[in-house]
């Protein structure tokens, strides 16, 4: 079956949500009849496989720990024209999902991301004020750093096309794989949108795997990996200037004394102030050369971004139809 001549998958990273995942299926199901369901179980301990496949979704195992290993897996696995991603965690309001693919479609989009709001009345038991305030801390990060206008970029429930999907390369592990989610749409220019979606609390029974300084510290080494990577010249840059006037503040007082009287009094602050000033050199220099090999990365992501066919032909139908 199709949504708007749309093959949509539901795909669904899973660990020990047998309270949860039952009630994930038939939401999604009932919002949307014909979007095809895919869980990934994440080596679960309880009986969260049987439950979704009874259930009437498809089931498959990533043995490998960590979410963003399983999105890896999902975007490898799943062949579809436009992908719904969501926790399997009960949270997220599944009668929301026609309005993200609707967006998707409608705006020619290639990511569409469910922010967050919760009601007042269960606002701390679902989505913690600290929550609230490391997630906006670390958005306003990302949007300093790489640009864009996100207000949830660690939301776990989205929608892509088929383009995205297949030429993101999913290198993180854990769940920082949103962080790196968002900077591939900012680094490939991608036009993407929000759409504001209820948040609610988990169901009983169901624990949440959120450690929050623990995540929250992966994540931020996630964005400080990706500034360096992405934006290397930028980076390598202010090391170079603060080598430089590191050297300078202990190089000016003895060339000023050399050119006064002839002598250098200190010698092995000479020589230090001129290491520092080489080592500055050679960080601007690195930045140079990392600055041309990540612009490399970028076209190549291009390419292959732009070799995936629209989610839509000409004729209304969609690729994934035609092959079919």
């Amino acid at each position: 079956m199709y949504y708007r001549d749309q093959h949509v998958a539901l795909i669904v990273p899973c660990y020990n949500e047998e309270a949860a995942i039952e009630a994930v299926v038939h939401g999604f199901r009932e919002a949307m009849p014909e979007i095809d369901v895919y869980v990934f179980d994440n080596n679960s301990t309880d009986r969260t496989s049987q439950v979704a496949a009874n259930a009437g979704a498809k089931v498959f195992s990533v043995s490998l720990p960590g979410k963003g290993n399983v999105v890896r897996r999902m975007f490898a696995d799943v062949d579809a024209d436009i992908y719904v991603m969501v926790d399997g965690d009960a949270t997220y309001d599944a009668s929301a999902v026609r309005s993200l693919v609707d967006k998707l479609i409608d705006n020619n989009l290639d990511m569409v991301v469910g922010c967050r709001e919760t009601k007042e009345e269960i606002a701390e038991e679902a989505y913690r004020r600290g929550h609230q305030w490391g997630n906006f801390m670390l958005t306003q990060s990302v949007v300093k750093i790489f640009g864009g206008n996100f207000t949830d970029m660690l939301s776990g429930y989205r929608a892509f096309t088929r383009r995205y999907a297949k030429s993101f390369p999913a290198l993180s592990n854990g769940f920082e794989i949103e962080t790196e989610l968002t900077v591939h749409a900012l680094e490939l220019r991608m036009p993407y949108g929000e759409v504001m979606t209820v948040y609610g609390a988990r169901p009983e029974g169901s624990v949440s795997k959120l450690s929050t300084y623990r995540d929250g510290w992966r994540i931020l080494k996630t964005i400080g990996r990706l500034y360096i990577s992405e934006r290397p010249f930028a980076f390598f840059g202010i090391c170079g200037l603060i080598l430089a006037l590191i050297s300078i503040l202990l190089g000016v007082p003895l060339l000023t004394e050399y050119l006064r009287n002839g002598l250098v009094p200190r010698l092995p602050t000479a020589v230090l102030a001129a290491s520092i000033m080489m080592s500055a050199a050679l960080s601007f220099v690195c930045g140079l050369i990392l600055d041309n090999v990540t612009r490399g990365r970028h076209e190549m992501k291009r390419l292959v971004y732009l070799a995936i066919p629209l989610p839509c032909t000409k004729t209304g139908r969609s690729s994934m139809d035609e092959k079919r």
